[in-house]
């Protein structure tokens, strides 16, 4: 497949297309673990038609990468790019402590024609001064590939990129956005100094519309509200977000706050311990395909499942007529 952009156009094409929302699949296996292959292409072609969800990111932490092997997590990318056709955009996470498999898993997005890949900065052992060694690890990736790449900093790789790393990092020509999930004022910074070459955005549902209204962000990039507090008659994440690019603005906070029973009634009965499964079990009650995590992730209890179930059916999440009579 021919690629979409050259290199030196990446941060061009992904200015102009890498828009709105984007989500975090979750990646379905079936009960013998195996992916469950019909159920991610349904669940991905729904995001995309019934949510307007603009792009999926596939295969990152929210997916379980880590516990699948790098064939499979090929295969989520085949999948995504199949659904996505004429849909909406694709983002494949891959992140990997092996530089080499990053790099198999890069290649491989860009040959199956992917709009860009996501890497999460690394774990790194026994280094404190970080700063030079994420830059060669990122002009090293940047180099390899013509794809366009979004930097992902979190607290899980044990340290947080500065502002300032970032910003050297998006002078490379195919940098072309971070998830960025730290504190507001660092991703408020980064913003303002990078903001011309880089596409700054953070995984926060909470924070999306003021980051649209108060820095001029054009992306939600991304978690897994897109799909969990949507469905095809009840869209209002979908609303908001468009009324803020309107300049609606009041209109936007008043629909965004009437969603925060539904956030409430997913953060409180989300044990702290079981991401993933709660999730899926969500995915499940809105009728998409969930099904079980894989280890080292834990399976829920009954009891939590009733209490999800209990949460959600008080939540004032619309499902439609045929999906409520059922």
């Amino acid at each position: 497949m021919a690629a979409k952009y050259r290199r030196e156009d990446a941060k061009a094409y992904a200015r102009e297309n890498m828009r709105g929302i984007w989500a975090a699949a979750l990646t379905p296996f079936k009960d013998d673990l195996s992916i469950d292959e019909a159920g991610y292409t349904k669940n991905l072609v729904h995001w995309f038609d019934d949510l307007a969800i603009d792009g999926a990111f596939i295969s990152g932490k929210q997916g379980e990468f880590f516990a699948m092997s790098v064939p499979e997590r090929k295969r989520t990318f085949e999948i995504a790019v199949a659904a996505a056709d004429g849909r909406g955009a694709t983002i494949m996470s891959c992140s990997d402590q092996n530089m080499d498999v990053v790099i198999d898993l890069a290649k491989h997005a860009e040959a199956i024609g992917a709009d860009y890949i996501v890497v999460h900065a690394p774990l790194l052992h026994f280094v404190h001064d970080q700063d030079e060694t994420l830059y060669q690890y990122y002009k090293y990736i940047s180099e390899q590939v013509n794809i366009g790449i979004a930097l992902w900093s979190h607290p899980d790789s044990g340290y947080l990129m500065s502002p300032e790393l970032c910003a050297r990092i998006a002078d490379l020509p195919n940098i072309v956005a971070i998830k960025y999930s730290v504190p507001r004022p660092m991703y408020q910074k980064l913003t303002e100094i990078a903001g011309d070459k880089l596409i700054v955005s953070t995984a926060s549902e909470e924070e999306w519309l003021d980051n649209i209204i108060e820095l001029d962000w054009q992306v939600y990039l991304c978690s897994s509200p897109p799909y969990l507090i949507q469905t095809k008659w009840d869209r209002r994440m979908r609303d908001y977000t468009d009324l803020a690019f309107a300049g609606e603005h009041a209109k936007a906070r008043t629909v965004r706050d009437s969603l925060d029973p539904v956030r409430k009634a997913m953060k409180s009965t989300r044990p702290a311990d079981k991401p993933q499964a709660s999730q899926k079990y969500w995915q499940t009650i809105l009728g998409q395909a969930g099904g079980p995590v894989r280890r080292p992730m834990l399976p829920l209890t009954e009891p939590e499942k009733a209490a999800i179930r209990a949460a959600f059916d008080t939540c004032g999440l619309k499902l439609g007529p045929a999906a409520a009579a059922e």
